[in-house]
């Protein structure tokens, strides 16, 4: 009965992980068609006065933190982290508890 369970469980993960990717691959289209629309805009009307660079990098700064997040790359702040830095604060909590 667990097993089925622990199974439904991996198959959660795997589901969420999945519709998480897909949500950034839509996010990364939309990226690149959108940065084609202001690339042609800013050429065709205004080519003297660059700005398409400036909407391409502040969403491509979030594109980036989106695909760091759903690719599970997080050097810093990982599951791993979270789990050590909960260990440490019971371990500290069990020793002042003690003395």
């Amino acid at each position: 009965m667990e097993s089925n369970s622990n199974e439904f469980e991996k198959y959660q993960r795997a589901y969420k992980q999945v519709q998480d990717v897909k949500g950034f691959y839509g996010h990364l289209l939309s990226y690149v068609l959108t940065m084609m629309f202001f690339v042609f805009i800013n050429l065709k009307y205004t080519p003297k006065d660059l700005w398409f660079y400036w909407p391409m990098l502040g969403w491509g700064i979030g594109l980036l933190f989106h695909g760091l997040k759903v690719f599970r790359y997080t050097p810093f702040m990982s599951k791993d982290w979270e789990e050590r830095k909960i260990k440490e604060f019971m371990d500290k909590e069990k020793q002042n508890k003690y003395e």
